[in-house]
């Protein structure tokens, strides 16, 4: 019913809240459908194009899919502060409807959030994007990008968690949501650029060694 919410706390104040029209299944199938297409596109092409490594392009994958979600997906909810009014099924407002029940400061458009995605989506994005390309084209900034752009993503990570357990930790309406929304769904923000950090650390390293070798 209108007005009504199914949120964690029950008391957050959410005037004409209109319920999601699609299921969960289906919200994440279309998402898991969009995914994969993007996946395969940004695997076929740089074999196409360029000769890279079978890990470059897998980086070239989480690189172009991530920087889509920050910009398209995370972009809206940014400037979108009354998604949860939708009456129209809008497929990105039907996203973060779902997983306002993962983390209610989405609904509630919290001050914390909003300025972590609203950078998230501004800048890392864009950047994740010219990673992709870097990696690609092997430019020489390669390793330099994808450090700071893990890096962020990482330190985005940290505080996104950080400020949920500062005011309680109490934004999921089940231990369900909370384990597959609230952290399983952000979980590959924090493995996969903590391994990208590593593995750039040593190739810039090696790369400096292997330049004072050359100039003594």
């Amino acid at each position: 019913m209108e007005g009504h919410h199914p949120y964690s706390p029950k008391d957050l104040n959410l005037p004409g809240f209109v319920p999601n029209f699609l299921s969960a299944s289906e919200i994440l199938g279309v998402f898991a459908v969009a995914t994969v297409i993007v996946f395969s596109v940004s695997w076929i092409l740089p074999g196409l194009f360029s000769k890279t490594t079978k890990l470059e392009r897998l980086l070239i994958c989480w690189f172009t899919i991530t920087g889509l979600i920050h910009m398209v997906v995370e972009g809206y909810f940014a400037f979108s502060p009354d998604f949860y009014k939708d009456k129209n099924g809008f497929f990105l407002a039907e996203i973060w409807k779902e997983y306002s029940r993962g983390d209610s400061r989405y609904a509630s458009f919290d001050s914390a959030i909003v300025a972590v995605e609203g950078v998230t989506a501004v800048i890392e994005g864009p950047a994740c994007l010219l990673a992709a390309y870097a990696i690609a084209t092997r430019k020489s900034y390669r390793y330099v990008l994808q450090l700071a752009v893990s890096l962020g993503q990482f330190y985005g990570l940290v505080i996104y968690y950080i400020t949920a357990i500062l005011e309680g930790d109490h934004f999921s309406v089940s231990p369900l949501h909370y384990y597959a929304y609230y952290i399983g769904a952000n979980a590959p923000w924090g493995i996969i650029p903590f391994l990208i950090i590593i593995r750039c650390w040593r190739k810039i390293c090696e790369s400096e060694g292997r330049s004072k070798i050359k100039t003594k």
